[in-house]
């Protein structure tokens, strides 16, 4: 992939955060998730890129554009996997919360996995000690020692990520009992992941199960910045499980590395802010102008570049 491409993927995660930014706090979820998914299909088709979707909108809700299997792109150019979320938390963008994000993850035909509509076990932690330490076998306890102990440090003193959910009662309950840390969130998982591998975050550890889809974005940016993923599926009745041998999955217990996950040796990802979070900036709207801060990585170089963009949304794009 040319490395220009990555800026240009940019363009594609900043149309999609601007126009749903226009619906923050406005009450109205699927208002703000149709206009990020149309924003960013429009902006994906002027790449030159002959794309795939493979992590998209509503595999259940059959949905009418950058649903999984769409051609994307403009059909010349290099033959891609495409994994997006227009709006990753849109929820938190109807009520005015943070850390939502539009994201998207490019990488060479054939190469992120195809993960169903489904839930994923994770666990994810940054580069570093310690990141060769844990498992998604081990008990949280036994994987929080692991850490600490890598690090030099005391389990107190490890910040652990988890979404807010009844089902997770139970695996908060054995991380303070172990002694550590909890930063409890409402959505966004992505960004989750990846504040794993940014120490400004405070955190540690990511642990819990989210979406799959949510999962393989995930992966592929700690591919670029590094770091250790794991995900296994969560299947909770046999439509789920119909739905994964569809997408030709057959082993349902494997557990997924991060190269199992985003595989090759060149994937891209990019995110921008759609309300401020730890990782971003959300979108600044003034009269006839816009401001946006994006995030890019390239696993080939390794390279994170931060983006902040001033739009004139008074002049069209032709102009």
């Amino acid at each position: 992939m040319d490395r220009n491409l990555a800026l240009e993927a940019v363009r594609v995660t900043e149309a999609a955060a601007l126009a749903a930014s226009s619906w923050m706090g406005r009450g109205d979820e699927r208002g703000a998730d149709g206009a990020a998914v149309e924003a960013m299909r429009q902006a994906l088709n002027g790449l030159n890129i002959d794309g795939a979707v493979v992590i998209g909108e509503g595999e259940r809700d059959q949905a009418p554009m950058l649903y999984v299997g769409e051609k994307v792109g403009a059909g010349a150019g290099p033959a891609l996997d495409v994994a997006l979320d227009p709006l990753e938390g849109t929820t938190i963008t109807a009520k005015g919360g943070n850390n939502a994000i539009a994201c998207i993850a490019l990488a060479t035909r054939g190469r992120l996995l195809h993960a169903p509509d489904v839930y994923m076990e994770k666990i994810a932690v940054g580069a570093g000690p310690g990141m060769d330490k844990v498992s998604l076998d081990a008990a949280p306890a036994d994987n929080l020692r692991a850490l600490a102990a890598a690090r030099d440090t005391d389990v107190a003193d490890l910040v652990v990520c988890v979404l807010d959910r009844p089902r997770h009662r139970r695996l908060i309950e054995e991380v303070r009992a172990a002694g550590a840390r909890i930063m409890q969130i409402s959505d966004g998982d992505v960004g989750a992941v990846i504040a794993t591998a940014q120490p400004s975050s405070g955190i540690d550890i990511y642990l819990g199960s989210g979406g799959a889809p949510e999962g393989v974005l995930g992966a592929a940016a700690l591919r670029c910045i590094g770091g250790r993923m794991q995900g296994r599926l969560v299947f909770r009745n046999d439509d789920e499980v119909r739905r994964a041998r569809a997408c030709g999955i057959d082993d349902l217990d494997r557990v997924y590395d991060l190269v199992d996950l985003a595989a090759g040796d060149d994937v891209m990802f990019a995110a921008t802010g759609v309300t401020d979070g730890a990782m971003l900036r959300g979108v600044r709207r003034f009269a006839h102008a816009a401001e946006t801060h994006s995030i890019v990585m390239r696993s080939r170089s390794g390279t994170v570049r931060e983006v902040h963009a001033c739009h004139n949304l008074a002049r069209k794009p032709s102009e």
